[in-house]
């Protein structure tokens, strides 16, 4: 009977002991039992099995490319129709308020966030391999469009003089019209480098997107979104400032503005705000009850729009309202070529962006459910939902948190449920979507704020990494700090930069510790971590707990002396001036003999120099006694290099011979097999120095070295 999960973890771990003999191991003799096998396959022979095509390979590739294919046929509707119905209807209704409110954030008309919400969803549907997350509109990507958006097609290119006012006035139709070309051109360049990376197999990529660093970069992304909103709470009309220090002085320049609030929308924003956030807290309390979620957002734009109408707030109360939303969809328009080049930048931010969240979610969520998410289709599922998103002017698109949540919680389990909130969407375009006309932009902005919320909270992660990982902690903060002060954009490549300076740094000051041996094993730990560790007499174990390469080879060595106690150039000095004085004495005394000789018998001459040789070979001996305590041997233990440059490979060399001319041993423990074959073809291994000075282990190594001793000890010499 097998014992329950819950049971295993709470039972105690009962301990095994083992015995095991064989002989000391050096990496020659491993070679030799295991049969090291020399044959390789050479870079032509990968080439040609990674293009050989089968039948069944080929089917697995298609399938493989098109996911939709090998599940749906087995869509069970008994276990799944259900919960995806009714997961598709509520994330469908969360699509309409967010799409057009994330829309505001693109700096395009609210209609185009419904069109990104319907043609994306559908792709991901039939190419995506993420059962549960929900993608469509998400504020960090739009936050980022519409930095382009509004710097490429700023108010003040389509600033007119109107002669009845005297004044000038904003073309809007036009200034959108172009915004909506510049939102789908950078849309369908990000997805064109998604589905690039995802041919070429660069799904790894995002592993550059640490988890500190994608938290750190949203709550700074937020608090641009939050900055960009403030002109719809207001109602007011800043500037637009662009590169460095933009957020600074957009702050500043709403603050200046502050006098001439629109008092009615503030009114309005207010209003919104307390609302969403008091109904959001009691639908939280209620929602273990109720079988789905209430929606919150829908309601409060039903509202907003009802009372808009009935008061005329945008004629009254100068209240902006969202305006004419067209019935039906776009037809296909491929994006203006010419501003490509202008926005590629932009593009491969939005395309690292959207996949490093979408994959993370995606991940996280088939580990809690078991199965698998392929990053690589993922990056094509992605791509293609932009790319061709950007040819029905869409703007790009990633995963919710919140929809995904939502659509978890109402029992959705495949991709189905996402593909039936995509036609609640058709259905809006459809027929619905001009009933929302009136909608005040200060309502979305409020529903943008109040799904901040959660990026907010992640201000509670300071604290949390603050006692668990330092480094992690200020590479979250200089994030927030990077994203805040330039654009997300440059945020994002200045994050990353910053990222990977730490982990440069890690390696680059790593921990250098003296080992010694677990009483009664063969387990080996840093002497200063435990009190019942005792030193190997005559004997170091040096490790470094990081690899070992150019940038910290010359501070690897200087870590070894410190830690050793040896001067190489100081007992080699100290030799060569013994080595001098023995010279000295030899001559003087050959000359003190030569001279006895001329003034004595030949016999006793002779007997007068045997003692003479006798009385230096004293003296000498004497003089030389004194000197450095040196270890007998000094084993590298090796097991974090996980490879060696040539620059690692020389320094290993360079340590063997200068310490081999003081006399001291050196051994290698515990290396991957990676770094053996780097050490072949670095040149380290030669006549003298075979693979018997490689230990598979620090055991090994110290077995031999006690062994040598103990012959040496026989035979009456030091080692």
């Amino acid at each position: 009977m097998e014992m329950p999960q819950e049971d295993v973890e709470s039972a105690p771990r009962r301990r095994v002991g083992y015995t095991m003999q064989r002989n000391v191991l050096d990496e020659q003799s491993v070679d030799d039992i295991a049969e090291k096998s020399d044959t390789k396959n050479t870079l032509v022979e990968k080439l040609k099995d990674s293009v050989r095509c089968s039948g069944p390979r080929l089917k697995s590739c298609f399938f493989s490319c098109v996911p939709v294919l090998s599940w749906l046929p087995r869509y069970s509707f008994r276990d799944n129709a259900i919960g995806d119905l009714i997961s598709g209807l509520s994330v469908g209704i969360m699509h309409l308020p967010q799409g057009m409110a994330y829309a505001l954030l693109a700096a395009v008309p609210p209609v185009f966030g419904l069109y990104s919400s319907f043609y994306p969803i559908l792709l991901y549907f039939i190419f995506g391999t993420s059962k549960h997350i929900s993608v469509g509109t998400y504020a960090v990507m739009s936050v980022m469009i519409g930095s382009t958006t509004e710097r490429l097609a700023p108010d003040s290119d389509f600033t007119l003089w109107d002669n009845v006012s005297n004044s000038s006035i904003v073309d809007i139709f036009s200034r959108d019209a172009e915004r909506v070309k510049v939102a789908a051109a950078v849309t369908f360049m990000s997805g064109t480098f998604q589905l690039l990376l995802g041919l070429v197999q660069f799904g790894f990529v995002v592993t550059y997107l640490s988890e500190p660093l994608v938290r750190g970069y949203t709550t700074g992304a937020a608090i641009h979104v939050i900055v960009s909103q403030l002109k719809y709470t207001f109602g007011i009309s800043p500037q637009r400032y662009s590169g460095p220090f933009s957020l600074i002085y957009t702050v500043l320049e709403v603050c200046s503005l502050l006098p001439e609030t629109n008092i009615g929308t503030l009114v309005v924003s207010i209003v919104a705000i307390v609302g969403l956030i008091i109904a959001k807290e009691l639908s939280a309390l209620v929602a273990r009850k109720l079988p789905v979620p209430i929606p919150v957002e829908l309601i409060a734009v039903i509202l907003a729009t009802v009372i808009s109408w009935q008061f005329d707030l945008a004629l009254n109360y100068q209240v902006e309202v969202v305006g004419e939303i067209p019935s039906g969809l776009q037809l296909p328009v491929f994006p203006k070529t010419s501003l490509f080049s202008a926005v590629i930048g932009d593009a491969f931010a939005l395309a690292v962006v959207g996949y490093g969240i979408a994959i993370s979610l995606g991940r996280t969520f088939a580990l809690k459910y078991g199965y698998k998410v392929d990053s690589n289709q993922e990056l094509i599922a992605l791509g293609l939902s932009n790319a061709v998103g950007g040819v029905f002017q869409c703007f790009a698109i990633s995963c919710s948190m919140s929809r995904t949540m939502v659509q978890v919680s109402t029992g959705g389990k495949t991709q189905v449920a996402g593909a039936l909130s995509a036609a609640v969407i058709l259905v809006i375009l459809l027929w619905i979507g001009m009933l929302f006309e009136q909608l005040p932009k200060a309502v979305l902005a409020a529903i943008i704020y109040v799904n901040l919320h959660g990026m907010m909270k992640q201000f509670g992660d300071i604290k949390t990494l603050w006692n668990s990982n330092r480094v992690d902690m200020l590479v979250w903060v200089m994030t927030l700090i990077l994203t805040v002060l330039f654009n997300p954009d440059l945020g994002l490549a200045a994050s990353i930069a910053f990222s990977m300076l730490t982990v440069i740094f890690r390696t680059q000051l790593p921990k250098y510790s003296l080992l010694g041996q677990v009483p009664g094993t063969d387990i080996y730990r840093p002497i200063e971590d435990y009190n019942q560790v005792k030193e190997i007499p005559e004997l170091m174990i040096f490790r470094s707990s990081a690899t070992l390469y150019f940038a910290n080879a010359e501070m690897y060595s200087d870590a070894l002396a410190e830690k050793s106690g040896v001067d190489i150039a100081k007992v080699l000095s100290h030799r060569k001036k013994l080595e001098a004085k023995r010279k000295r004495k030899e001559k003087k005394e050959a000359k003190k003999a030569k001279k006895l000789a001329k003034t004595e018998m030949t016999q006793m001459g002779e007997e007068s120099d045997d003692s003479v040789k006798e009385q230096v070979v004293f003296t000498i001996e004497a003089d030389t006694k004194p000197g450095p305590a040196l270890p007998r041997a000094i084993i590298l233990e090796l097991s974090a290099c996980n490879f060696l440059d040539t620059v690692g490979v020389k320094t290993l060399s360079n340590i063997r011979k200068d310490y081999g001319e003081v006399g001291v041993m050196v051994l290698l423990a515990g290396c991957q097999s990676c770094v053996v074959e780097s050490l072949e073809k670095g040149g380290f291994f030669s006549e003298k120095v075979t693979k018997a000075t490689l230990f598979t282990s620090v055991h090994d190594a110290v077995l031999y070295c006690k062994a040598e001793g103990q012959d040496e000890e026989m035979k009456g010499t030091p080692l």
